[in-house]
């Protein structure tokens, strides 16, 4: 049992922050119906820089009509992966209010392959959502030149 006092002398504990203010120009509220107009969408907030350099992992949050309302990058690895902890991508999700995400990553060495890894984690996350009534549509691996759908690829 935790008192008031408890409270009092305990540390204040971290809290995580969505801010709606873009650093870049994007497409207000862009309509989100196939994978295309994600990477359309995705191009346009990505730091192009760094596509070939580390892996980053992003969600790209959606309200009920499958408009964009933006984007959260999760984490940042190295040059071959970056770790991805659920409880983070639904905690943006919910914080939003989010009806559906779309996950993304890009692959520094330019492959579309998905890893064993890609595949695992998009299951699990799909799991996630449907327990919180958050749908997962597809998982986007981006590189500086093209990208691939797990969704279209079947793999979802």
């Amino acid at each position: 049992m935790v008192t008031l006092s408890d409270l009092k002398r305990s540390p204040k504990l971290a809290e995580l922050r969505v801010s709606y203010k873009s650093r870049t120009k994007v497409s207000a509220r862009k309509n989100v119906r196939r994978a295309r107009d994600v990477v359309e969408y995705l191009r346009e907030v990505w730091d192009k820089d760094t596509l070939e350099l580390s892996e980053h992992f992003v969600i790209v949050c959606l309200n009920g009509s499958h408009q964009a309302i933006g984007w959260v990058r999760i984490s940042s690895g190295g040059f071959t992966q970056t770790a991805v902890d659920p409880r983070l991508v639904f905690a943006v999700a919910l914080q939003t209010a989010s009806s559906a995400i779309v996950l993304a990553h890009n692959h520094p060495s330019s492959s579309l392959e998905p890893s064993s890894e890609d595949i695992e984690l998009t299951k699990r996350l799909r799991d996630a959502g449907k327990l919180l009534n958050i749908q997962v549509l597809d998982h986007i691996i981006l590189t500086k030149e093209s990208h691939a759908s797990l969704a279209e690829l079947g793999l979802m």
